[in-house]
Formats: structure tokens, sequence, C-alpha cells
């Protein structure tokens, strides 16, 4: 399986602490940045191929990557030249022409432990699978979901007309046989309407779940953690700096999530 990486972001929320860089550039533990520690974690689950889709940036992130030593993972990298004025939509449909197989989509800026990744492997059963999260409460941030009466995705955004949403999706999707074609297919469809330039890929996913199922998987008590902004940073810095999450040697432990029916 293939893993493609949304990381052509400029990271604005973070710009105080980027220095200018990439956001997938910023950096995290032991010296390594964002991209280094997802593509680690990668490497560690046996994944072979990455494309690391850049835009802002691209040169230093290209630069960054040639000095990294991730043995037994292929990196490359895809361009996005309207990274400035376009969101993730645009950017995972500049990647349609590697989903002519099973692939991992991953969030430029989603952190995770080992066993996120290694349960979302081995619980996904159909053609679309996403990591999905359970806490308390749901902020303006939260990409949220809604599920059917089977468990399966009805709907996806940050903001759902339901009071109570059933989980958080983390950025982490699996898309397996007829799904990798299917998500494809749709993100053209949804390029070329008037809102596609500013749209997030999750668009592509809400307007899916009504031609395929798409099933959560949830990543249970696993650690993970989304870097948007600063305090996000420092928590996750001083998460790593304690309990070392990313490595499999132990979990910061956010919220556990709850299993799904």
């Amino acid at each position: 399986m293939k893993a493609i990486l949304l990381s052509a972001g400029r990271g604005r929320r973070l710009a105080r602490v980027t220095d200018g860089a990439p956001k997938c550039l910023v950096p995290i533990h032991d010296g390594r940045s964002l991209l280094e520690l997802q593509l680690r974690a990668l490497a560690r689950a046996g994944i072979e191929d990455a494309r690391v889709m850049v835009g802002y940036g691209a040169d230093r992130v290209e630069d960054s990557l040639s000095r990294m030593e991730l043995p037994g993972l292929r990196v490359t990298t895809l361009f996005n030249p309207f990274s400035a004025s376009s969101d993730n939509l645009v950017t995972a449909w500049l990647a349609r022409s590697e989903m002519d197989e099973d692939f991992l989509l991953l969030n430029g800026d989603t952190l995770f432990e080992d066993r996120v990744l290694q349960r979302l492997r081995a619980d996904a059963t159909g053609p679309v699978s996403m990591a999905v999260a359970q806490k308390a409460r749901y902020d303006d941030d939260d990409m949220k979901i809604a599920l059917d009466g089977k468990g399966r995705l009805r709907a996806i955004g940050k903001t759902l007309s339901e009071t109570a949403p059933d989980g958080e999706a983390i950025g982490m999707t699996i898309f397996r046989g007829r799904g990798a074609p299917a998500f494809a297919a749709i993100l053209d469809e949804i390029v070329r309407t008037p809102v596609g330039i500013g749209a997030w890929y999750t668009t592509a996913l809400d307007g899916l779940a009504s031609r395929l199922p798409v099933q959560p998987v949830s990543i249970g008590s696993s650690w993970w953690a989304e870097v948007d902004t600063e305090s996000d940073l420092f928590a996750v810095r001083e998460a790593l700096r304690t309990h070392r999450g990313l490595h499999g040697e132990g979990s910061p432990g956010l919220q556990p999530a709850a299993s799904f029916a």
C-alpha cells in the first residue's frame, strides 16, 4: 500500500514559530519535523512507497527529504502550484493519478502512535475506511462525523446539524478496491464546481458516503494529535518529550475513543 501525504500548506496559524518554513517542516521532537515523524511512522508500519504533496516552500521540503534517513521507504513529491489559493481538495485532486491502487491518505498535520495505523489497517474491511476518535466535547475545528443506522458514515464536516457528533475524523483514511477510483472520480467532479478551489477533501468523502460504504474505524485509546495552532504544537512537543508515543514505547494518553457498534 502506498501513502499520499497532503503537506502542501503554509500553516499560517503557526507562522510565529515556523520562521517562514512550510508547516510540515516545523520541528517537533528530537530535531525531527512533523513530516519526518510521519514518514518514520509509515516506514515502521511497512509502507514502502510515499507521495508527499508539496506546495508552499516545496524546495525546502524536497531539500529536507533528501537528507532524511528512511530505510525501506521510497519517497517522491508531487507539486501543487495552486497551494496559495486553494485548499486541500485541490492538493488531493492533483494526486489522483496515484489513486490507481490501494492507498492511505494522510493529513500533513496528523501525528499518531504506531498502533493507530496498525488498527486502521487491521480493521479496514470496506472500500473506504477512516480512522476516527471520540471525545466528550468537540470544538469548531474538529472534523466531525455523523453515522447512519448501520454505523457507516452519513456526513462529515466541521459543522453538522446534529447536536451530538458520533466522532471526529483524525485525517487518516484507507481506500481499497473500488474505493480508490471512486474517490478520484468525485474529487474530479467537485474541483470543476465553483466551490472546488476552496474545499477540503472531506467534502469528497461526504459525497462519497452516498455512493459507497465509508467505514469508521475507532482508534480506541491510542494517541494522536493534530498540529494546527501554537498551543497544539506545544502540547505535542510536551507529550512526546514525556511519553515518546510516536515510537511505540508508550502513549501520551489523550482522551480515549470509544468503539463503534
